[in-house]
């Protein structure tokens, strides 16, 4: 399993580095690059495509004029450190991958009005996998992830059966081959609008060595706006110094990660390159992965041991806004972006989790 981890890493940031050549009269220019993108577990299914804003390398992207605000209103100036809030059951997201005859339901949703598919009036809607033998998430958020192998279509609800069965707070339905945005002001699964399943940290990937995508995390209070490709916020203020459903941050390039485990490596790396997007209010710099049994053995807990020791203060908040090649798509273009260089950072027993129980206000 390691004999991949450390040549993986090594061509990843050969890669970053590959850069074109500039005269000294003018600063350097980089190119956003897309990763092939990964495929669902069990499936030959993509997860979206290779030009997806989620699967496009960022680390030359410029820091965000917001960036030291946005890290002080999530405590990274004062201590905060990362949460891995995933492991073997209970906790984390897991994913279900299932045939187009699996059995389905129609949901009755709180928020309809928000989400797929589209109705005029308030009906079940659907339809959505659904069954006992689809695992969901535990009682906080509930979400149920699921994924056609047949259609390539992957369906998200919150709330799952808060209510009774075929119950849910929100559904969103995605097709996987596609860089279709949601409608501009609806929510999803997530409370930014956004699909969740891109955002997962995963074994599979971790044991191959490379982790080619953005990462989900939360915090504590947002803004109440959005930043492209989130489509929706859910802010406790109108207060720049919040950051708002979409904002992405990167590890620095200048933080070593030298001392760490081979496995911890692969995720820092990804941080590094991909870096996390603000998907959700909950508390501050928990990040996100799938419930798997996997991540309880061998050299994983160690692993989320480490992971627990990044600070915060070793991120910096990133302006992507010249990747958008249209406001209702992910799709991210490739073209040449002038280069802010990354200052250099500073060379389970589980925290209070603050996710919002099933059916907050304000959703």
């Amino acid at each position: 399993m390691e004999r991949s981890i450390l040549a993986a890493v090594g061509a990843l940031v050969a890669l970053a580095l590959n850069v074109s050549a500039t005269s000294p009269s003018h600063p350097p220019k980089h190119v956003a690059r897309p990763a092939a993108a990964s495929i669902v577990p069990g499936s030959t299914c993509p997860i979206f495509p290779a030009d997806n804003i989620w699967n496009t390398d960022i680390s030359s992207m410029p820091v965000n004029s917001h960036s030291a605000a946005w890290l002080a209103s999530t405590g990274a100036t004062t201590g905060r450190l990362l949460h891995p809030d995933f492991g073997g059951p209970p906790y984390g997201m897991p994913i279900n991958v299932v045939h187009t005859g699996h059995a389905t339901t129609n949901f009755n949703f709180q928020y309809w009005d928000e989400s797929d598919p589209v109705v005029a009036t308030q009906q079940p809607q659907g339809p959505y996998p659904y069954g006992n033998d689809l695992l969901r998430e535990g009682p906080t958020d509930s979400h149920l992830i699921t994924v056609d192998q047949d259609t390539c279509k992957l369906y998200e609800t919150w709330a799952t059966e808060y209510a009774g069965p075929s119950t849910a707070g929100s559904g969103a339905i995605f097709d996987l081959n596609s860089n279709q945005l949601r409608h501009v002001n609806w929510t999803s699964a997530d409370a930014a609008g956004l699909p969740i399943l891109p955002g997962l940290v995963r074994l599979d990937e971790v044991q191959a060595g490379l982790i080619t995508h953005a990462i989900r995390f939360t915090v504590q209070s947002t803004d109440q706006g959005y930043l492209w490709p989130a489509r929706h916020q859910a802010g406790s203020a109108s207060n720049p110094n919040l950051p708002p459903m979409g904002a992405r941050f990167r590890l620095k390039a200048g933080y070593s990660i030298a001392g760490f485990g081979a496995q911890a490596q692969v995720v820092l790396t990804a941080m590094k390159h991909y870096g996390v997007i603000v998907a959700d209010n909950g508390s501050n710099w928990f990040f996100q992965g799938t419930m798997d049994s996997g991540w309880n053995s061998g050299p994983y807990p160690t692993m989320i041991a480490q992971l627990k020791t990044i600070p915060a203060g070793a991120f910096e908040a990133i302006d992507e806004s010249s990747l958008m090649v249209d406001p209702n798509s992910a799709q991210a273009s490739t073209r040449a972006v002038r280069q802010t260089t990354p200052a250099p950072a500073p060379s389970r027993q589980p925290a209070n989790q603050s996710s919002p129980a099933p059916l907050p206000s304000g959703r």
